[in-house]
């Protein structure tokens, strides 16, 4: 899974952020991330969905909490209209034959010799350098300017009263007579999905599943995050 033109990814949990020491001495701020194993649930092929793909499944899902439509994406059911598809000589996909799983994500391009039912891990990652991390920011709900933005506020004296931490005036002269788009101003901050980029691959520990990557990656502790091999030159 590792060659040149494979997709090479992987779902996992962000575990939370620590401190290494490399052989120089030097301490290294690193994410650990549990990543893995990951059961292919579906094969995207050009042929029949016009792009190409593997869509990954992590984490068990108790049945009595999964739908009968999460059941059916990872195990046959049988139906009346699989009865009829049968019956009329349509080939069914193949199923993975696990259980229904909390996290689903799909990553794009070429398969290689992966097939629907078998397992990827942190392994896959030998020999790769540098990873895109792609998360869900920290949701910090409605904040005001200076928080979003990272904007001065206004001063601490002389005729300021009492809007210290506003934004500030926004409009337009006469022309054009209206905010144009994208103004920055108070609003939704976080929560949002978010990449860090040629991150740089520490340490794989195969044996416990997890991924050591250098610096800081979206999200809590316990968020869930798509690791793929970084695509930048």
């Amino acid at each position: 899974m590792a060659t040149d033109g494979i997709v090479v990814g992987i779902l996992g949990r962000k575990v939370g952020m620590t401190q290494i020491f490399d052989e120089s001495g030097v301490a290294v701020p690193v994410t650990v991330i549990a990543a893995g194993p990951c059961n292919v649930l579906q094969i995207r092929t050009s042929e029949r969905d016009g792009y190409e793909a593997v869509q990954l499944g992590y984490l068990d899902k108790p049945r009595r909490l999964a739908s009968r439509a999460q059941r059916g994406q990872v195990a046959k059911l049988d139906s009346k209209r699989n009865k009829k598809r049968t019956a009329a000589g349509v080939e069914l996909l193949p199923k993975a034959g696990c259980e229904p799983k909390r996290y689903i994500r799909e990553i794009r391009g070429p398969v290689g010799d992966l097939a629907v039912g078998s397992q990827v891990g942190v392994g896959a990652f030998e020999g790769i350098a540098t990873v895109d991390v792609v998360g869900t920011s920290k949701g910090r709900g409605f904040s005001g300017a200076m928080k979003r933005h990272n904007f001065s506020g206004q001063r601490a004296t002389h005729g300021v009263k009492k809007c210290h931490r506003h934004l500030g005036g926004t409009g337009c002269s006469a022309t054009p007579s209206r905010l144009m788009k994208g103004v920055k101003m108070p609003g939704q901050y976080g929560a949002a999905r978010c990449t860090v980029r040629n991150q740089r691959i520490v340490r794989i520990d195969a044996e416990n599943n997890l991924l050591v990557i250098r610096g800081a990656i979206p999200g809590p502790n316990g968020g869930y995050v798509i690791v793929k091999k970084s695509n930048k030159v």
